[in-house]
């Protein structure tokens, strides 16, 4: 899924599921072939968990990465939960994957962040080597601070009783890196003020540490607009781009050029490409949700729009109208969804988008549902309503003229390879009463559709092992029939003389 910045720069949206968490990312390629990644940590208050994504970074020319700091619901400093540092080990793993994709070195990076992203920047960089690290706010002491300040994200990361030996081991990370003078030739950037309330605890007694660093940067912001920790970012924004610009040219400043104009506009982007699309938050094997309600083109009163369908394998389904969001509807656990507007539709044509999303984050398919409010439309009770919707009486009449829609069929895929003579089928069929199947023209049989459109047929009998394809086709309530779905499958191990009814 590609989405465009307030500013206009295109960013890719995915999921690396690779590690013991999946991690939500956003990329956005370098311009004139930069060869520099920029990471992005958020803060607390992130827009939706993503730090710096509101197009202020859209003038590097780098490429960057905004990673998501949302593992089971909440925050994790992208470091644990419960004390599980699968969380540290799944982030690093798609800083990596992203960075080999690239053919970029540790010291092609930047690691950037405020805040929480300013602890997670100076952890990630010093832990495992990147050359550069702008850390706005950063808190030191972690385990103490979101056990006093942030307790539901102390209770995520710490445990429930966020015991003092588990604060104890998230307050040492930071200074024990320090201590050790791990990643000595990083380029550092801290940013803070007395007039943060957190610097005298988390910054200050760390000073020291910092300052044996011989690249250490340390930008001590005194103003009398700075009134708390969150100023602190806000009133150094100018000069903390100003640092990420040169970074990203390769100059690390107060140590004068380090490398310049780095580009290479010919570089060869088959490698991110290709992780960008295994990663992609939008997967092609998703199926897109089936709509059983309204069908297609069907004729509605304003307070009486009901959605239903079906979406397998997915935990909600999102429902959109011109770009604008409008609700999520929970999948059940028999893939069964619906959901009904607590307020009225403008009469005239609608197009509602809808797709399904699984409990990783990935995305199906896009779905669209097409109907008209009218004011002349009849009103019904809710039970002749769903009838009508299903496929009922009086169905036909309320539907603009056209073939009534081929049924989807889930179970068997096409060109399955299937072990064991048993085959079932099962499927959607919106509007439709009936579904039948065929094969070479012979009639197998048909079974019932259920008020929100799902269908299952058993055959009843071993089919014979090879190659079959069936015809399986929808009929509504007047005797209507649609276009058949060609379901080709392969029957493997199936037992001598075994052929379905009707041979």
């Amino acid at each position: 899924m590609s989405e465009a910045s307030a500013k206009g720069r295109h960013v890719v949206q995915g999921i690396d599921a690779s590690g013991g968490y999946p991690v939500e990312y956003r990329f956005a390629h370098s311009r004139s072939g930069n060869r520099h990644l920029t990471v992005v940590f958020a803060n607390i208050y992130a827009p939706d968990d993503y730090g710096w994504a509101t197009g202020v970074l859209d003038g590097l020319r780098s490429n960057i990465l905004w990673i998501r700091d949302r593992f089971d619901g909440r925050n994790t400093y992208y470091l644990c939960k419960d004390m599980d540092f699968a969380v540290e080990r799944s982030v690093i793993g798609l800083i990596s994957k992203v960075m080999k994709a690239l053919g970029l070195t540790p010291g092609d990076v930047t690691l950037w962040g405020s805040s929480k992203g300013g602890s997670a920047a100076l952890y990630f960089g010093l832990r495992y080597g990147f050359r550069n690290i702008v850390a706005s706010v950063p808190q030191l002491r972690i385990g103490t601070f979101v056990r006093d300040v942030y307790p539901d994200t102390g209770r995520h990361m710490l445990g429930e009783a966020m015991p003092d030996g588990n604060v104890g081991v998230l307050d040492a990370i930071l200074p024990d890196l320090l201590a050790s003078g791990a990643n000595p030739d990083a380029n550092i950037y801290v940013v803070s003020s007395p007039q943060d309330e957190q610097y005298s605890t988390q910054v200050e007694p760390f000073l020291g540490l910092l300052q044996r660093y011989k690249n250490f940067n340390f930008i001590f912001s005194e103003s009398p607009f700075i009134t708390g920790h969150g100023k602190v970012t806000q009133r150094n924004t100018p000069p903390l781009l100003g640092i990420a610009y040169l970074l990203v040219e390769g100059i690390a400043p107060r140590l004068g050029l380090a490398r310049h104009g780095y580009e290479e506009p010919e570089a060869d982007k088959s490698g991110i490409s290709a992780y960008l699309k295994s990663t992609s938050v939008l997967q092609e094997s998703f199926a897109a949700p089936v709509v059983t309600m309204p069908t297609e083109h069907t004729l509605l009163p304003a307070a009486a729009v009901r959605f239903a369908g079906w979406a397998p394998g997915a935990v909600r389904v999102s429902i959109w109208e011109n770009g604008k969001y409008l609700a999520s509807a929970p999948v059940g656990g028999d893939g069964g969804w619906t959901w009904e507007r607590d307020k009225p539709w403008s009469t005239g044509e609608h197009m509602v988008r809808l797709f399904a999303v699984d409990a990783n984050g990935y995305q199906s398919e896009r779905a669209d549902a097409r109907f008209t409010v009218s004011e002349h439309a009849p009103v019904h009770s809710g039970a002749e309503a769903r009838a009508l919707h299903a496929g009922g009486p009086g169905f036909a009449g309320q539907r603009v003229p056209g073939a009534l829609p081929a049924p989807v069929v889930q179970m068997p895929t096409a060109y399955q390879q299937v072990r064991g003579a048993r085959v079932g089928f099962t499927g959607a069929a919106r509007g439709a009463a009936q579904v039948g199947f065929r094969e070479n023209g012979v009639f197998l049989g048909a079974c019932a559709v259920a008020p929100e459109g799902r269908w299952s047929w058993d055959p009843g009998w071993p089919w014979a092992e090879g190659m079959h394809t069936v015809e399986v086709f929808a009929v509504d309530a007047a005797g209507g029939e649609s276009p058949a779905a060609s379901v080709p499958f392969t029957v493997m191990n199936a037992p001598a003389g075994a052929a379905p009814a009707g041979y």
